[in-house]
């Protein structure tokens, strides 16, 4: 899968329909129960595969983000939100989703690098409703 591809699945799911979740609960050694997710739930009025806010693909994210104890500036940061999906961050990484986004500059880690990384995906995540779409799907 592109580093597309499982920054999409991380945020949408993996062939879930529009708006069904799926939880279950899982007692720890403290007697504690906690909930896990299959995926996450679709933000209101987000629909897989049909274009989307930034607003809409924000409070998805978001979403994820209530569950997480680590502070991550996701927001603005590429590194902090591969982070926040579990992926992963590295300059090797982050240099294959620059060339799977069509990136011209240097890939050498830089701020622009990264900036423009954050907003391609975005934007990209937004248009695409969470699908990938074929020009960024690799084969297996």
């Amino acid at each position: 899968m592109s580093i597309f591809g499982s920054i999409a699945s991380a945020i949408f799911g993996k062939s879930k329909a529009p708006g069904t979740t799926a939880a279950t609960g899982s007692t720890t050694s403290t007697g504690t129960t906690t909930t896990a997710s299959a995926g996450p739930a679709a933000a209101p009025g987000a629909t897989p595969g049909k274009a989307m806010t930034i607003d809409q693909v924000n409070a998805m994210i978001q979403n994820i983000a209530a569950g997480q104890h680590e502070d991550l500036d996701w927001k603005r940061s590429i590194v902090d939100l591969m982070k926040l999906l579990k992926l992963d961050s590295s300059l090797g990484a982050r240099k294959e989703l620059a060339q799977e986004l069509g990136y011209t500059g240097a890939l050498n880690g830089s701020a622009e690098m990264n900036i423009w990384l954050h907003q391609q995906v975005m934007t990209k995540l937004a248009e695409s409703g969470g699908v990938v779409p074929d020009s960024l799907k690799k084969s297996a």
